[in-house]
């Protein structure tokens, strides 16, 4: 999912902690499930500002350039205003738009099968 189509809140809210629990059945495991996608989003989102900023990067440093590019200052505001990762993360994982597997529980699922 893209980060910046996300319909996640800019801040924080209150959820029922049970509503963790529905695709694992264990709120630590969603935790982590949720941490890992948090820092995807958050690699992903620096890489995206880098990359852009890296546009705008004069060669010399001139202290009035600066002060004065307008376009950097633009970019970096558009992402502060962006939702959180983890905020972003949590909403995912709440809609379930995220996947998520445990290969220790696919294979007790398999030795519990033969």
């Amino acid at each position: 999912m893209d980060y910046k189509k996300s319909k996640a809140p800019t801040n924080t809210v209150t959820h029922n902690l049970m509503d963790f629990c529905d695709g694992t059945n264990n709120i630590y495991e969603s935790v982590v499930i949720m941490s890992k996608r948090a820092n995807q989003i958050a690699v992903q989102m620096r890489d995206d500002l880098q990359r852009k900023l890296k546009e705008f990067a004069s060669t010399n440093d001139n202290l009035e350039e600066t002060f004065e590019n307008r376009e950097q200052i633009e970019i970096s505001r558009y992402y502060e205003k962006l939702p959180k990762p983890t905020l972003i993360a949590a909403d995912e994982f709440l809609h379930h738009n995220i996947y998520f597997r445990n290969p220790a529980k696919d294979k007790d699922n398999m030795s519990t099968e033969a």
